[in-house]
C-alpha cells in the first residue's frame, strides 16, 4: 500500500473501511466519521453517493488520488455476466474490470496478485463485494490474468492510477502521480470535541516531533483528527505505521497529504 499530492487518503485498514465503520480514539466518546470521507461541495453522480448494502453504508471517495491498499480479491463471473454494473454498463465476465465498494467509479487501477507477482490494470466499473475482509471483485477475465480464477481468492494489492469521467459513452481520464513518495501521516484519533483533540495531540508531542489536528467537517459537524507525521517515504511509513498501531491505537491508518 502507499502515497505530494492534496487531499489525498490512503485506506490501509481494508477490515475497518469495508464495514462502513466509524473511527474514533478509544478515549471519544462519540462515533466519528468514516475516515477520510468529506461531503463535495457540488453536485456528484449517483455512483459517489452514499449507499446501503445488508445493513452497512458506504461512503464512495470523492477522488482516487493516492489511493492504495492491500487486502484479498475475489471474482465473480456467470451470475453476472451481462447484467448491468454499478455504471450503467453490460457486465462483461470475459473482459477486464473490477467491482469496488468506495472508489470512484471508472478509476483505473493496477491489481497485483501478491502471491505471484502478476499484475494487471483494470477498470473499476461495479460496486462490491459485500463480502467481509475482501477488497475487490474481479471480473473472471482478470482474475485469469492476475491466476486467481483457479483458486477463487488471492492477496492483492490495488493502486489507482487514474480517475475516469464518463460523458455518454466516452471517459476521459486524469492521470495520477506517483504514490511511493509524500508527505506520510499516522492518524491515530478523531474526536468531536476540540479540547480533547488538542490535549491528546500535547500527550503525544512530547515523543513525536510532528502532530498535527486536522479539521474536518462531515455534514454539519466538525471533527478533529489527530495525526503524526511520520516519512516522506512510503515504506518506512508504512514500518512507522505499524509501530504505531502497536503503541497507540490498533486502528491508526495510514493517509498522505
Amino acid at each position: 500500500m502507499k502515497k505530494h499530492y492534496k487531499n489525498r487518503v490512503i485506506w490501509l485498514l481494508s477490515a475497518c473501511y469495508l464495514s462502513g465503520s466509524l473511527f474514533a480514539c478509544a478515549k471519544a466518546k462519540a462515533p466519528v466519521a468514516p475516515r477520510g470521507y468529506a461531503p463535495p461541495p457540488y453536485k456528484v453522480p449517483a455512483t459517489q453517493r452514499p449507499y446501503t448494502v445488508n445493513g452497512k453504508t458506504y461512503y464512495p471517495l470523492p477522488s482516487a488520488e493516492g489511493f492504495v491498499e492491500e487486502g484479498y480479491a475475489s471474482w465473480y463471473g456467470r451470475d453476472f455476466h451481462n447484467k448491468n454494473t454499478a455504471n450503467g454498463e453490460r457486465f462483461d465476465m470475459y473482459g477486464i474490470s473490477a467491482a469496488h465498494k468506495i472508489l470512484p467509479i471508472n478509476t483505473m487501477v493496477r491489481v497485483t496478485n501478491l502471491e505471484n507477482g502478476k499484475d494487471i490494470l483494470c477498470r473499476i466499473n461495479d460496486r462490491g463485494p459485500f463480502v467481509k475482509d475482501r477488497i475487490l471483485d474481479l471480473s473472471y477475465g482478470a482474475a485469469q490474468q492476475l491466476g486467481i480464477a483457479g483458486k477463487g481468492l488471492a492477496r492483492v494489492r490495488v493502486e489507482a492510477l487514474s480517475e475516469g469521467s464518463m460523458t455518454g459513452n466516452r471517459i476521459t481520464y486524469v492521470n495520477r502521480p506517483d504514490i511511493r513518495h509524500g508527505r506520510f501521516y499516522v492518524q491515530v484519533g478523531a474526536f468531536l470535541e476540540r479540547d480533547r483533540a488538542y490535549a491528546f495531540r500535547d500527550s503525544l508531542s512530547r515523543e513525536y516531533k510532528t502532530v498535527e489536528v486536522a479539521e474536518g467537517n462531515v455534514g454539519a459537524q466538525t471533527f478533529y483528527r489527530v495525526q503524526i507525521f511520520v516519512s516522506n517515504d512510503y515504506d518506512e511509513a508504512q514500518r512507522l505505521e505499524k509501530q504505531i498501531e502497536q503503541r497507540i491505537n490498533p486502528n491508526a491508518f495510514l493517509i498522505a497529504k
